[in-house]
This record gives C-alpha cells, sequence and structure tokens, in this order.
C-alpha cells in the first residue's frame, strides 16, 4: 500500500492499488485411476458385475475367497505413472524393483520372482502397412506388456498404442473355465496373444523379404543396399523381442511348478513352441538378410570393376592419337610427312585406325 492511498476515493482506491502477482494454481495430483483401463473380479470363472476400485476388488477377492470359492481380481493399465503405479503396489504388495521396471518400461523380455508373484515382460510387435520396402522408414513397431500375478490377482501394464488386451479379456469372459483355472490362466492368454502376432508379423515380413530378394537378384534392376539395412535393423528388433522368451517359458516349467498348475504348464508348452517357431523363423530371415547384402556388396563391387574396365578402356584409345599428337606436337624442324602433302591425312587416318581397332579388342572382350 502506498502513503495517501487512505486519502483518495473510494471509487478510485480499486484503480490505485498496486499490482501484485496473480496467485499460482496448486499443483494437482495424479488421479490413482488415471492410467486404470479396466478392473474385474472374478469368481468361480465369472465376472461380477460392477466397478471397483483397487482395494475394494482386492476385498472382495477376499471375501469371496473365505466361502469357499476361487476368485482373482484382473486390473489393466496402461502407461502408468509412477504414483498410479505405487498406489497399485501398496494395495497389492508388488515389489519395488518390478515396480520400477513397469513404469519406465523398455525392459528385456523376462521372468522375475518376487516371493510369491511372477513378474513377466513381453514385447509387443505390430506391423507397419507400407506400399513397398523401397519407400518404407518403419516395417515394425513395438511396445510392452508387463504382467504381475500374484495367488489372487494379475495386473497387466501395457505400454505403446498397439497391444491392447480387450480382446483377450472379451474372450476370457466368454470362457469361464479358462478363468476357473485362476490368475496363471490370464498370463497364459496374454502371452498366447503376443506370440499369435509374433508368428503375424514374421508372415507378413516374409513378403517383403521376397520382394527385396526379387530386386536384389534381377539383372535389368539397379539395387539399392538401403532397403535390404531397413529389414535387417526390423529383424534385428524382432529377434530382441522374441528370443529371450525362451528362457522365461522354460523358467515357467521348472522353477515356478508351485505356482502355475499343471493345466496351466501344458498351456504355456504350446505357446512356447509358438515362440520357438517364431524365432526359428526369425533366425532364417536374418541369415537370408545376412546373405543379400553380401550378394548386394558383390553386386556393387562387379558394377565398379565394371565401370573401372570401361574407363581403362577408353582411357587406352585416348592415350594412341594423344601420343602421336605429342610427338609431332614437338616442333622439330626434321620430321618424316611434315613437307608432304598427304602427311596430315595418313597421321590423323593412323589415328583413326589404330583407335578404331583398340575399340573392336574391347568390345569383343566386352570391356566397353
Amino acid at each position: 500500500m502506498f502513503p495517501g492511498f487512505d486519502a483518495l476515493p473510494e471509487a478510485l482506491r480499486p484503480l490505485a492499488k498496486p499490482k501484485t502477482a496473480a496467485p499460482q494454481a496448486a499443483p494437482v495430483s495424479s488421479s490413482p485411476e488415471q492410467a486404470l483401463v479396466d478392473c474385474g473380479v472374478y469368481a468361480d470363472g465369472h465376472r461380477l458385475p460392477g466397478k471397483y476400485t483397487y482395494d475394494a476388488a482386492l476385498r472382495e477377492v477376499r471375501r469371496i475367497e473365505l466361502t469357499g470359492q476361487a476368485a482373482f481380481v484382473w486390473i489393466g493399465l496402461r502407461e502408468p505413472d509412477e504414483l498410479e503405479m505405487q498406489d497399485v503396489a501398496d494395495v497389492f504388495g508388488l515389489h519395488p524393483l518390478a515396480v520400477e521396471d513397469a513404469v519406465h518400461a523398455h525392459q528385456r523380455p523376462k521372468l522375475e520372482r518376487y516371493d510369491e508373484t511372477l513378474f513377466l515382460v513381453l514385447k509387443t510387435v505390430n506391423y507397419v502397412p507400407h506400399e513397398s520396402v523401397v519407400l518404407a522408414r518403419e516395417i515394425v513397431e513395438t511396445g510392452e506388456i508387463m504382467i504381475f500375478v500374484g495367488r489372487d490377482f494379475v495386473v497387466t501394464v501395457r505400454h505403446g498404442d498397439h497391444g491392447g488386451l480387450s480382446e483377450v479379456r472379451k474372450r476370457m469372459d466368454s470362457d469361464p473355465e479358462q478363468l476357473r483355472l485362476g490368475p496363471y490362466a490370464v498370463m497364459h492368454a496374454i502371452s498366447d496373444y503376443v506370440v499369435d502376432h509374433y508368428l503375424s508379423v514374421t508372415n507378413l515380413m516374409e513378403t517383403d523379404i521376397d520382394a527385396i530378394e526379387e530386386v536384389a537378384f534381377e539383372p535389368s534392376r539397379k539395387l539399392d543396399v538401403e532397403p535390404i539395412y531397413l529389414l535387417k535393423r526390423e529383424v534385428v528388433e524382432l529377434r530382441r523381442c522374441v528370443h529371450p522368451l525362451s528362457g522365461a517359458f522354460a523358467r515357467m516349467q521348472t522353477e515356478n511348478k508351485d505356482l502355475i498348475s499343471k493345466e496351466v504348464r501344458r498351456y504355456l508348452r504350446d505357446v512356447a513352441d509358438h515362440q520357438t517357431e517364431a524365432a526359428d523363423q526369425i533366425a532364417s530371415y536374418d541369415e537370408m538378410l545376412n546373405s543379400l547384402v553380401h550378394a548386394a556388396l558383390a553386386r556393387v563391387g562387379m558394377q565398379q570393376n565394371m565401370d573401372m574396365r570401361k574407363i581403362s578402356a577408353w582411357a587406352g584409345i585416348v592415350a594412341v592419337p594423344t601420343m602421336i599428337a605429342g610427338i609431332y606436337g614437338m616442333n622439330f624442324q626434321f620430321m618424316p610427312e611434315l613437307n608432304e602433302w598427304w602427311g596430315y591425312p595418313a597421321v590423323v587416318g593412323t589415328m583413326v585406325i589404330i583407335s578404331l581397332f583398340l575399340y573392336r579388342n574391347f568390345r569383343n572382350r566386352n570391356w566397353l
């Protein structure tokens, strides 16, 4: 307040007040369920009606278990932040290391066990449609799905613009027999869904590899090495998504028999077979692309040799008249044919005849 403010008329006081900084809005904390996609409670193979929060869903499951029925909760999250994930971790007792991996993503496919909870990381893949391999900038895009599985809960965390699990949930909701197998049946269904996409993407990539292979071995077409390197990069990305799962599925069969029932392990073996099939296809594509890279480099080297032969042939043809012109350009006084009227035509004719002779020989040897 400045001096003399009280002496001003009442109507002018608002205009004379000094300006102050606008009040800053208080930071708004993230809602604990901002990333929540779905939260369902399942009992005896059927989903119970109603909407639940995390803790309410778990309480309902524990209440049902007291009656002797098997029940579990399935929670789906998409790209949660630290506050959202910590809220879930507090309710279900998730390990901090696994929670950190679920928040930051970009993890290698793996299987970890924290006491009675399994933590499975799956890489999702999606084929990007394109008109031609030559014009494409990306063929395969990747995402991630993390699965926490406990005795009576499943928590899925998804990262990426693809790989939604709504189809899996609908299929499971319509199959009570599978749901009665418990939370690990959900883990199997998600793994089966992801691995089936591996096979679909590898089959689609086979068309691209066949197309670039046709171009690589067609003599009349110029080969661009860049599309081959693009395919090679995408196959390497696929291999990083698929190959590490071999160890994860093997550990499910050997180290976690106390958690996963025998029936679910049978289903998981089928998923492991599909994963092995996809891994074998990717390995064959990798070898094929290596062969294409070597073929492309050999073709480039052959083309360079052809160019060098042409340059050498033309240099040999031009060297003859250059040599003759250099000799007669020395300006000596006594040289043959200098004083003869037929000297100039004879020298020019000799140049032409020798040049044509060399051209014919080089042509016959396929140097020109």
